[in-house]
């Protein structure tokens, strides 16, 4: 199918990637020009301005994949409307608050296109290992980009279709909601074999084991004894965790619906708390951690 791929960054260029080796018509868009020209080596279209973009669908409606921040994403709507071909398909496929789906959903029927939230998760192992991909939008909308999504998810992700606007991001914002929960309880138990009264414990080599038929094997657990493997002291990681929206969403919400949330809160509030400096091994460990899946920035701020 022919897509355009706006915003390359660590997803998006692979998403880009990923879709125009697999023979789909991809035009990637990026406000700085370097990551769009690179595209050209897997077979995708370059465009450096949004026009470009619109001029390389030949004048009928355009299906752009928008791969940004929440803090630019109503301002990114604006200025696509004001370009695309009516009938045209606008997709959020970052991290954003699917309370705000309803209002930009009725945008962008007013100027007469579709809008559609397709949340994404696999972080820079998307491209080899296959995307999860949670679909918000009418079910018209949602076949027609289908073709795009199973590419996305080959080898070994997937995609589902949950409902109107904002039902993907709601739950892809509650994914990463538990994925707070996991990385703390990981990372707090590797604390304990670290700091425990058994001396000189190689974590690396109990993370390994733990993925060899043990309750806790997953694919969080590997990366972390990766991590461990590769830094045993977790040496120049400074401990300062970011948090990037989706647990305190849903936190907010939980507590609109007076729905108690003792381990992600817990989860969340420390990564707070290690913004203001209160860091230890396990806070070292989730930065690591954030590394590994998402290619974050390991001492964010610096």
């Amino acid at each position: 199918m022919k897509i355009a791929i706006s915003g390359l960054g660590k997803m998006g260029s692979q998403i880009a990637r990923k879709l125009a080796e697999d023979k789909h018509d991809v035009i990637a868009h990026n406000r700085s020009p370097d990551p769009a020209r690179e595209t050209q080596k897997y077979g995708a279209k370059p465009a450096y301005q949004k026009d470009a973009v619109i001029t390389a669908f030949g004048g009928i409606p355009a299906t752009i994949w928008i791969m940004l921040p929440e803090s630019i994403m109503d301002g990114q709507i604006d200025d696509w409307l004001k370009l695309v071909p009516k009938g045209s398909l606008l997709i959020d496929g970052g991290n954003s608050d699917f309370r705000k789906f309803k209002k930009r959903q009725e945008r962008v029927a007013a100027a007469g296109s579709s809008f559609m939230d397709v949340g994404t998760s696999g972080g820079v192992w998307g491209y080899k290992r296959g995307f999860c991909l949670m679909a918000g939008g009418t079910k018209d909308d949602f076949e027609k980009i289908e073709p795009a999504l199973k590419t996305l998810a080959n080898p070994n992700g997937g995609y589902a279709h949950f409902g109107a606007n904002g039902a993907g991001h709601f739950v892809k914002m509650v994914h990463n909601a538990i994925e707070y929960g996991m990385m703390e309880s990981l990372a707090e138990g590797y604390r304990v074999l670290k700091e425990g009264p058994v001396d000189n414990l190689d974590l690396a080599k109990a993370g390994a084991l733990w993925q060899k038929g043990s309750v806790i094997t997953s694919w969080l657990n590997e990366l972390t004894a990766d991590a461990l493997a590769e830094n045993p002291d977790l040496k120049n990681i400074n401990g300062v965790v970011s948090e990037s929206g989706e647990a305190r969403w849903t936190l907010e919400v939980a507590k609109e619906m007076d729905l108690p949330m003792p381990a992600i809160q817990a989860a969340f509030d420390v990564r707070l708390a290690s913004q203001k400096g209160e860091v230890n091994f396990a806070t070292q460990l989730l930065s690591a951690m954030r590394n590994k899946f998402g290619g974050h920035a390991i001492n964010p701020g610096e």
